[in-house]
């Protein structure tokens, strides 16, 4: 397990959560985001941060996901200024007055289940926490999206962004930058059929296309579903393995979802790179105080002071 890894995809997914949320509306060149800095203030991260800092302090104190546990946390934590969704909000207010969180999720959507983005948006840190076990990655990123998402598209997507941090990570280590295609293919070996599989199969073969035609062909988010949004940002982030500021910007440029697409690039893209750049992380607005909390409590502590920087950003 490498906590040193987790805590760098969450800074890039929390840079880019915020940077996707509040970029667009400052209306900026985005060839100025790709290749500068952030204008100045303070960058304001949205659900997607508050939801993946709550699966990265489960596994920093257990080492494993508790579903019970989490999704008890997910219902007491939620901030509802955060951009959550209103299913999620609904869905996490009845588990927090005492429905059990089973009947709620497999209740959602006359009884389909959610197939929604949110459990892509946040599981990237897990693939990389667990990135040498492709099994136990597969296995826990399972339990962290049923406990909001029993459509199987909903898990396959979260599958999909964790097997994908997992492999940027597994390229950091060995220090083999896979091709954007390579990436792809071996991502696609560790994925089950399903709608969002399909469309990740189209995003190989649309490698070297325009974001245009990629975002209209794979979506850019805006149905807000896994199959909508995953397969793009696995394009996005095949492209841009080794550009944490391009690939961020790839995804304000297709607009849609853009907080959650830019999230779960960010979060993979950093996880190769080593996290976000260091002015941008500086610009984010501090996590919630539950992960420095987590570091703090870790049953088997490895220099927490390391770990601390790390989310500060002077590592």
């Amino acid at each position: 397990m490498h906590a040193d890894l987790m805590l760098d995809a969450l800074n890039g997914l929390s840079v880019g959560d915020a940077v996707g949320a509040e970029f667009p509306v400052l209306r900026r060149p985005l060839a100025e985001l790709a290749t500068g800095e952030l204008p100045p203030g303070r960058w304001e991260w949205t659900d997607d941060t508050e939801m993946a800092s709550t699966v990265v302090a489960e596994l920093l104190e257990y080492g494993e996901l508790d579903q019970d546990r989490l999704a008890a946390a997910f219902a007491e934590r939620i901030d509802q200024r955060r951009d959550y969704g209103f299913m999620t909000v609904d869905t996490l207010g009845r588990i927090r007055r005492g429905t059990p969180w089973r009947e709620v999720t497999a209740a959602a959507f006359g009884g389909q289940g959610s197939c929604g983005n949110g459990a892509a948006m946040r599981v990237a840190p897990l693939g990389a926490y667990y990135f040498d076990n492709p099994e136990t990655v597969a296995a826990q990123a399972i339990r962290s999206a049923q406990v909001t998402h029993a459509h199987p598209e909903g898990i396959s997507g979260a599958l999909a962004v964790a097997h994908a941090a997992a492999l940027a990570a597994h390229a950091r280590r060995t220090e083999v930058r896979p091709t954007p295609e390579q990436f792809i293919s071996a991502l696609l070996d560790r994925l089950d059929p399903s709608e969002t599989t399909r469309l990740i199969h189209r995003a190989r073969a649309l490698l070297g296309a325009s974001i245009e035609q990629a975002a209209a062909e794979l979506g850019n988010g805006v149905r807000v579903t896994a199959q909508d949004t995953v397969p793009f940002t696995i394009w996005s982030a095949a492209t841009h393995l080794d550009n944490y500021r391009a690939a961020v910007a790839t995804c304000i440029a297709a607009g849609g979802d853009t907080d959650t697409t830019a999230a779960i690039v960010g979060g993979i893209v950093a996880t190769y790179v080593g996290g976000p750049p260091q002015p941008w992380l500086a610009a984010r607005e501090p996590l919630p105080s539950w992960v420095d909390q987590a570091l703090q409590n870790r049953r088997k502590p490895a220099s927490p002071g390391r770990f601390r920087r790390w989310l500060s950003g002077t590592k």
